[in-house]
């Protein structure tokens, strides 16, 4: 009988010891995705934004990278309020996980 039936993808990717990095790089990528397209809606270039972010185009690479997982909050928050924008992190409970 397959054990892995009726198991939640949660559950395997805890038992291949990446419960925390998958949500983590899922997010970066839907955030980098986002200032994307606030980019491409506003016509604004790679140069503009990092003039606006007071940084170089080489960070703003960075920040569109979807792959680069050392990309920090305050940066990509950063990145969105140059572009009107602002970056939301919440706690979401789940009762999966539920605490005793």
């Amino acid at each position: 009988m397959n054990q892995n039936i009726g198991s939640s993808f949660d559950d395997f990717l805890a038992e291949q010891g990446l419960g925390e990095e998958v949500p983590a790089a899922a997010l970066k990528r839907v955030i980098s995705w986002q200032i994307a397209e606030a980019m491409r809606l506003q016509k604004v270039t790679k140069k503009a934004l990092a003039e606006r972010m007071h940084t170089s185009r080489t960070a703003v690479d960075r920040v569109l990278d979807q792959n680069d997982p050392g990309m920090t909050i305050a940066t990509l928050t950063s990145a969105a309020r140059a572009l009107g924008q602002r970056v939301e992190v919440r706690l979401i409970p789940d009762p999966d996980l539920a605490c005793p």
